[in-house]
C-alpha cells in the first residue's frame, strides 16, 4: 500500500472501491493513508496482517498513541473499509471496537477576532479563501472547489454541489464576497476555478485544473494564528462554527442555518445554541414575556391572606 509512481495492485483496487463507494477526495485519501501506516508498523502487505496483529495495532493506537476519538475513528474506519470491502475479512475485531463520542465543544471566534485573523493573512489568495470561507459557511474542501460557474451574481447566491454526501445547496452572496472573489479572480483568470493551484513559480494558477493544496491554506492558519497570539483552537473548521454562531447570534432560525451549512439533521446544528449566551438570552427574555401573570396572580399579591377562623366553639344548639 505504499505510495509510489506506479501503485501497487492492492492500494489501485481500494482506490476504485473508495471511488465506488462515492468517498470524497479527503476521506479516499485519509482511509488510504491509514492502512499504508498499518502496513508499516508490521511491515507486511496488509492482505498478510492477522486478525489477532489488527487488534494489537488498535490496541496500540489508543493505549500507547492516545489517539484522540477523532483520530482514532479515522484510523478505525479506513481500517475497517479495506477488510470488509478490498480483501474482505469476517474478523470480530471489526465489530467490537467502539470509539467514545467526543462531548468536547468547538471553539467560535468573535467578529473582531475573524477581521483580525483576516488582516494579519500576506497573501491575498488565503486571505480571500478564508473570508468565503467564513462568509458562506463552507468546509474545507467546499471552499477549495468552488468554481466560477458557482456563482451567481445576479442572484446573489453560490451553488455549492460538491459538498459532504454529494449534497447540493445554494448560499446567499454578501456582496463584500462577490467583491474579494472577483478582485481576486482578476489576479490569475482561471476559466473555471475560484482557487487554482499556483504551480511551479507560481506561473500555472490561469490554467491549471487543479485547486489549491489543502495542506497550503492550514499551513497558512498555522502561522496566522501564532502571529496573532490566538489561544483558541482555531483551524479552517472554525470559520465555519463561527459563520453558524453569529447568524445565530443575529436572530436567523436554526433551521434556516441547517439548511445553509447542508447538515441533514437538525440535531447536528443545534450545537450551536451551546456557543452562544445570545440564545439563552433571548429565550429568558420571551419566556418572561410570555408568562406574565394575569389579573388574579396580580390581585394575589396585594391582598391579605383570611383571617383564621377563631379556634373557640359556641355551644351547639339542641
Amino acid at each position: 500500500m505504499s505510495k509510489h509512481t506506479n501503485p501497487s495492485p492492492l492500494r489501485t483496487k481500494m482506490s476504485q472501491d473508495l471511488q465506488i463507494a462515492g468517498m470524497s477526495q479527503r476521506t479516499h485519501d485519509g482511509y488510504l493513508r491509514e492502512v499504508r501506516k498499518l502496513a508499516c508498523h508490521f511491515k507486511l502487505s496488509p492482505d498478510q496482517i492477522t486478525e489477532t496483529q489488527l487488534r494489537e495495532y488498535f490496541l496500540y493506537l489508543k493505549n500507547d498513541c492516545q489517539f484522540a476519538p477523532g483520530s482514532l475513528k479515522v484510523a478505525f474506519s479506513g481500517i475497517k473499509f479495506f477488510y470488509t470491502h478490498t480483501v474482505p475479512r469476517d474478523w470480530k475485531v471489526l465489530e467490537k471496537l467502539r470509539i467514545p463520542k467526543q462531548k468536547t465543544l468547538p471553539d467560535v471566534l468573535t467578529i473582531d477576532e475573524v477581521h483580525k485573523l483576516i488582516d494579519a493573512v500576506y497573501q491575498e489568495r488565503n486571505a480571500v479563501y478564508f473570508w468565503t470561507v467564513y462568509s458562506l459557511g463552507l468546509r474545507l474542501e467546499e471552499g477549495l472547489n468552488l468554481e466560477v460557474g458557482d456563482i451567481d451574481a445576479k442572484r446573489m447566491m453560490v451553488h455549492v454541489h460538491r459538498g459532504k454526501g454529494a449534497k447540493d445547496r445554494f448560499l446567499l452572496l454578501p456582496v463584500s464576497t462577490l467583491t474579494a472573489l472577483r478582485d481576486y479572480w482578476e489576479s490569475h483568470r482561471n476559466p473555471q476555478l475560484l482557487f487554482p493551484a499556483d504551480g511551479r513559480n507560481h506561473q500555472g494558477a490561469s490554467t491549471t485544473k487543479r485547486p489549491m493544496d489543502a495542506t497550503t491554506v492550514q499551513g497558512c492558519m498555522k502561522r496566522v494564528v501564532k502571529k496573532i497570539k490566538l489561544t483558541k483552537r482555531v483551524h479552517i473548521h472554525t470559520l465555519r462554527h463561527s459563520y453558524a454562531t453569529h447568524l445565530l447570534e443575529a436572530g436567523v432560525s436554526l433551521k434556516l442555518i441547517q439548511k445553509y451549512l447542508g447538515h441533514s439533521s437538525l440535531q447536528t446544528t443545534m450545537v450551536y445554541l451551546h456557543l452562544t449566551e445570545t440564545a439563552e438570552t433571548s429565550a429568558r427574555d420571551v419566556i418572561d414575556n410570555l408568562m406574565r401573570p394575569g389579573k388574579i396572580l396580580n390581585g394575589k399579591k396585594n391582598h391579605k391572606p383570611a383571617s383564621k377562623p377563631s379556634k373557640r366553639r359556641g355551644k351547639q344548639r339542641k
